[in-house]
């Protein structure tokens, strides 16, 4: 069974971290083995965005989800 996305990208060695955290190069995003056409992998890479500044900010500042989403807007 195919998992539903796929995404390919290249690390550099020696740094233990997240793909868009450290900016590493996306090669591509396949959605059941197909390859996302470019404004589709840039809406879900925008959204995944989104959600990781979501995440740095609730944990910087203290607050929850909500009270991020009311003053910053991020998080659905």
């Amino acid at each position: 069974m195919l998992a539903k996305y796929h995404v390919e990208y290249a690390m550099n060695l020696g740094r233990n971290a997240h793909v868009l955290e450290h900016g590493y190069r996306l090669h591509a995003i396949r959605h059941e083995g197909v390859e996302l056409s470019r404004a589709e992998s840039d809406k879900l890479v925008k959204t995944a965005a989104g959600i990781l500044a979501a995440r740095h900010l609730c944990a910087s500042l203290g607050i929850k989800p909500e009270e991020e989403h009311f003053r910053f807007g991020f998080t659905a």
